[in-house]
């Protein structure tokens, strides 16, 4: 059986660029003759078949971006959009936002429905099912045909498309170190599993701060929240408590939240016995009580930035194009929740 053969391949055999294949297979007038039929005898015998939906998306231009995001609610989300749409509007595009629901194939389907035309390019962050399953390949299938994509937030170090991503080694580090600095002893982390890149990325921070200043890992200080489910949460983090901890670093704010509640039950007095930091700087962290110091993630900024590289991906078809990583950096924002 011949090989699946793609615009890339067909490029790279043939010593030519992508864009050159590309015009060859539409018969454009500005590839020589010889080349297109260089070109097409190659795609004949190996029986390709161009993406009739990429080619499309290419061709017949929409003014519309295509935006694939895990939820529905969340602050961080939203703030992402907010920034889209800022730099969408300024260089008169619409935007069309659709949910994956962290569901593998909802995730599949809704990018097949926005290429199929609707759309001219994409902005995704990746659903935790795809990531889990390790199953790219809808992604692998646009990069190839040339579809104009940027992922944010969560990435994935295989797919060679533009990202916008928080320095989120950086961001636990500073989480961590701040707990650190206020004399916490026993500091947990309440982290996603580790294919989510940002929840392991995050977790990595901590462990760097915990080993600079000479502390073990402990394992049992440790909760990767596998669930969705905010009732399974409650209990692995009820779980924690068990462990005498005095500082709690909690990759989102719901985590966060939740610890709260949970010292509270526990009788624990906050930030005097018990201290916690956050990740975005969303509505809950803000009116929690006490406020919740976070981790400040910069949503509106990484929305703009992933507008920005889209659109002059859309607008800028380059033989020389080569994607690139936009790394926002964070801050911490201290509250009521961590010790003065």
């Amino acid at each position: 059986m011949k090989p699946k053969i793609t615009i890339k391949i067909i490029a790279k055999e043939l010593g030519v660029s992508t864009s050159t294949v590309s015009k060859a297979l539409r018969d454009s007038h500005e590839i020589s003759q010889e080349t297109k039929e260089r070109i097409k005898a190659y795609a004949d015998h190996y029986n390709y078949r161009p993406n009739n939906l990429a080619l499309q998306l290419r061709n017949q231009k929409t003014k519309v971006i295509g935006i694939v995001l895990p939820k529905i609610v969340h602050h961080f989300f939203s703030t992402v959009i907010s920034g889209i749409e800022k730099i969408a509007s300024e260089r008169g595009y619409n935007i069309m936002v659709c949910f994956s629901n962290e569901d593998q194939q909802k995730e599949i389907e809704t990018i097949n429905v926005l290429t199929n035309g609707s759309v001219d390019g994409l902005i995704v962050s990746i659903a935790k099912e795809s990531l889990r399953n390790k199953e790219l390949q809808h992604f692998y299938n646009l990069i190839d045909n040339e579809v104009p994509l940027v992922l944010f937030d969560r990435v994935h170090s295989s797919l060679h498309c533009d990202k916008v991503i928080v320095d989120d080694v950086g961001a636990g580090h500073k989480a961590t170190k701040h707990l650190i600095d206020i004399g916490c002893k026993n500091i947990a982390i309440i982290t996603t599993p580790e294919h989510v890149t940002v929840g392991l990325d995050r977790y990595q921070g901590y462990e760097k701060a915990l080993k600079e200043t000479g502390r073990k890992i402990d394992k049992n200080l440790v909760v990767n929240v596998e669930s969705d489910n905010d009732s399974d949460i409650y209990k692995q983090i009820r779980e924690l408590f068990k462990q005498n901890i005095d500082g709690v670093f909690a990759v989102n704010e719901i985590y966060a939240a939740l610890a709260i509640r949970v010292a509270k039950e526990k009788g624990l007095k906050i930030p005097e016995e018990l201290s916690v930091v956050g990740f975005t700087d969303g509505l809950i962290s803000e009116y929690s009580s006490p406020s919740i110091s976070t981790i400040v993630q910069h949503g509106f900024t990484m929305g703009e930035q992933a507008a920005e590289l889209l659109i002059d991906r859309i607008e800028n078809e380059s033989e020389n194009w080569k994607p690139q990583t936009k790394v926002i950096s964070s801050y911490i924002k201290v509250r009521e929740s961590t010790k003065s």
